[in-house]
């Protein structure tokens, strides 16, 4: 009988699987469906803020407000967010002169590049997209986090149009090596989900995950758009920190900037969701610190006309925790470019 019942089973088996299979097709089929009609919806409903620029036979957005000189470029951090990541920072500063911020390849509204994002790759797209623009210098560089070597390695390669710099909690160009004395191991800036979701993209199911696409109103329209954007902007910032070591070793091939005004703002809240996100030890994070506090001392020394400023209460997001700083920054040193008096920096 068990015999005769095997042929039946094998069967039964491969419907089964064949069934299983054709479920999980139509599951990707619609999950794909979804995801395209979703980046249909998006487009509809989160037009870019600024202009669509042809950089090469591909388009970066460029939003740039307000009038005067010199122009205030700000450049984000390494993550999925773009342009309106300024968004607490963009409009004041653009009552002090003209304020551009910008999409990086592939990232926001801007479409992909090809090639290895290195910091010298990106900052030839800034530079031949603010010329495409006729939003020409003198420049007055922002940059926070990994935009920090993105706008030194800016001043290497355009050093001429270059009238002063903001750092912002600033990554430095030796801080792959200086972390590492300090809690002994590297630390990983591109966590195993980042990656999952990036691959999955296509799928639909990152952005079902994330809640899928935000309706206008709901939410403010930056923080909508970087919702909206964030799903298909993973790829392309993991590619930016696939190629971390080339751009650091790029951005300290210049550590003096001669006496352009510089102002250095660093951000001194004691870690709490640094120790989570790299699974750190309460020592390993004070010790980390302290690392980062010496990296932003000797940030603060490449220039004879430079100030810092400790945020005792921000985290590493200071243009999110405490714009005000940020703005207060730009003003000075755009104030010591037009040859005003500049405003005194102090711990706060």
């Amino acid at each position: 009988m068990s015999y005769e019942l095997r042929p039946l089973r094998r069967r039964w088996f491969k419907r089964l699987g064949l069934a299983l299979l054709v479920v999980l097709a139509a599951a990707l089929l619609a999950g794909v469906l979804y995801e395209q009609s979703a980046r249909r919806q998006v487009a509809r409903n989160f037009p870019p803020p600024g202009k669509m620029i042809d950089v090469g036979g591909r388009r970066m957005h460029l939003d740039c407000r307000g009038t005067g000189s010199p122009i205030v470029i700000l450049e984000t951090i390494a993550a999925p967010m773009g342009a309106v990541s300024w968004y607490k920072v963009h409009d004041a500063a653009a009552r002090i002169t003209r304020t551009c911020a910008y999409d990086r390849a592939g990232i926001g509204w801007s479409e992909p590049a090809s090639g290895l994002r290195t910091g010298k790759a990106i900052v030839t797209d800034l530079h031949q997209l603010l010329t495409a623009a006729h939003e020409l210098g003198p420049y007055v560089m922002v940059g926070a986090s990994l935009g920090g070597p993105l706008v030194m390695t800016f001043t290497k390669y355009y050093g001429q149009e270059v009238a002063g710099l903001v750092l912002v909690d600033a990554s430095h160009p030796d801080q792959k090596q200086r972390i590492k004395a300090a809690i002994g191991r590297d630390l990983d800036y591109a966590p195993a989900i980042q990656k999952v979701l990036a691959a999955l993209v296509w799928t639909g199911l990152p952005r079902l995950l994330m809640g899928g696409v935000p309706q206008p109103g709901a939410v403010s329209p930056a923080e909508g758009a970087m919702s909206a954007y964030l799903p298909t902007s993973l790829g392309p910032s993991l590619d930016e920190i696939s190629q971390l070591d080339t751009t650091w070793h790029e951005a300290g091939a210049l550590r003096t900037l001669g006496d352009r005004p510089l102002a250095v703002l660093t951000a001194a809240k004691p870690y709490t969701d640094e120790l989570a996100t790299f699974q750190l030890s309460a020592e390993q994070g004070h010790r980390m610190q302290q690392a980062w506090f010496e990296m932003q001392k000797d940030e603060a020394s490449w220039s004879s006309r430079s100030t810092q400023r400790y945020l005792k209460d921000s985290g590493h997001g200071i243009q999110l925790e405490r714009p005000d700083a940020v703005i207060d920054a730009i003003r000075q040193v755009v104030d010591q470019v037009r040859g005003g008096v500049p405003a005194s920096a102090s711990d706060s």
